[in-house]
């Protein structure tokens, strides 16, 4: 378990960027994986990208691949997504997730989950 604290986020207009922040505090044991999901309007819990820590390895979901960066603070305990490019259909409630298992993209190998931040891209 793991206190997760996500900090960015806003209104952004289709084309610009933004940096969402995810801190983890109070944990026992360090997550193994940790990354990024949202859910958009009228879809389910999506993948963004997540990060193996470990191994520094980044995953990202087809839809943000060459327009969303994931990366990692150690000394910060803080995880970064970098979105450039925004589009309309980024508008999303976005969520960090940890987890101590072999996790990839879907959401239900996640433990801890942060209270979610909005993202709304304007058309």
């Amino acid at each position: 378990q793991v206190t997760l604290t996500e900090s960015g986020g806003g209104s952004v207009q289709t084309g610009g960027s933004s940096t969402l922040s995810c801190t983890a505090s109070g944990y026992t044991y360090a997550p193994y994986f940790i990354g990024w999901f949202r859910y958009g309007p009228g879809k389910v819990r999506e993948g963004v990208a997540t990060f193996y820590i470990t191994g520094r390895k980044p995953t990202y979901a087809d839809s943000v691949k060459g327009r969303f960066t994931i990366s990692a603070d150690h000394q910060r305990n803080t995880l970064y997504l970098q979105m450039n490019n925004l589009e309309p259909e980024d508008t999303a409630a976005y969520y960090c997730a940890a987890g101590w298992g072999r996790c990839d993209l879907t959401p239900s190998s996640y433990k801890s989950w942060g209270r979610g931040i909005q993202v709304t891209v304007s058309s």
